[in-house]
Formats: structure tokens, sequence, C-alpha cells
């Protein structure tokens, strides 16, 4: 090999292990390649009990630790979805709920908010969170298939059937 070959991919080598660090200093690491992001709880009235992920978390207001990934999006820690839930103090208010996508099995993957503020006195929607992909309905497929079974075919030798001789057009 020439030198100036070992001296091309030596350079490249240091260059290739140099570039890898991506992350910023005193920023505080986390599983899986993630880094810790602090994510701001605020209600319409203070002492509200939050709920991340089916668990309890706090009081607010409180600072919620993320982790997520490095671009700044919700890691996939095995769930399609990051929830955040704000239970009420008193009658007339209701819960409220944040969901998050994390990005798993190629769906969608929302940004990791600075702030997340719950108006207790706001009713839920009227509508599902979410309903699933826009299937159409049953009856776009036409009508119900009937299934009768496989066809019934036979591989052996040939079977003949009939009149055992044929003499001239007549049977014997």
């Amino acid at each position: 090999m020439k030198p100036i070959g070992i001296l091309f991919g030596g350079l490249s080598g240091l260059l290739l292990l140099a570039g890898c660090e991506t992350v910023p200093p005193g920023v505080e690491r986390g599983p899986h390649g993630t880094i810790a992001y602090n994510v701001q709880v605020e209600t319409s009235e203070p002492g509200v009990k939050i709920e991340a992920n089916g668990e309890y978390v706090g009081t607010t207001p409180l600072t919620l630790k993320i982790f997520g990934d490095k671009d700044g999006t919700f890691h996939d820690f095995g769930s399609y979805y990051y929830i955040v839930r704000a239970y009420p103090l008193h009658t007339n208010e209701y819960v409220q709920t944040r969901v998050f996508g994390t990005g798993r099995h190629f769906s969608h993957e929302d940004r990791i908010p600075q702030r997340i503020y719950f108006d207790m006195t706001q009713p839920p929607p009227q509508y599902p969170a979410y309903a699933g992909p826009g299937y159409p309905p049953p009856y776009y497929y036409g009508p119900p298939y009937y299934y009768y079974g496989p066809p019934a075919y036979y591989y052996g030798p040939p079977v003949y059937y009939g009149p055992r001789f044929y003499f001239r057009g007549h049977f014997r």
C-alpha cells in the first residue's frame, strides 16, 4: 500500500473517532443514550396531583425530568405514548391528560415541551383523543366472503368412468 493511502486512512479514522461525541458538556445522561430534559408542569390551581406514565410524581408546581433523545424528542422505552395526567382537587373540575408520541415502530414522534399547563376547569373533549388509524367503514369492503375450503385435486393415475368397451358406436 502506498504511504499516501495509509496517511489518508489514518486521518479519516481519527476524524471519525473525534466526531462521535454529540452531547453538550454538562448535560445529564440517561439510559439507552438519552439525555435529561426538565419540564415545568403547572396548573390553574396549585396542589394538583400529577401522574406520568402511570406513576405519581408529585403536586404542582413541579419540575418533571423526562429522558429523551438528543434531538429533543421523546425516546421509545417500550410504549407508543408518554402520558402526563392531572387529577382534580375539587368538584366541577376534570381530569386533564396530555399524550405525546414516542415514535415506536415508526409511529409519530413528538418534541419534548419546555412547559405543560393544565386548565382544570376545561371539560374533556366529546370525541376520543385517539381513535386509531382511519379505516373505512366495514361496508366499504363489499359483501362477506364465504370460504368453501380448498379445491379437491386428484394427482393419481387416470381413472375412466363409463362403459368398459366401445365397439363401433355400440355397447357390449
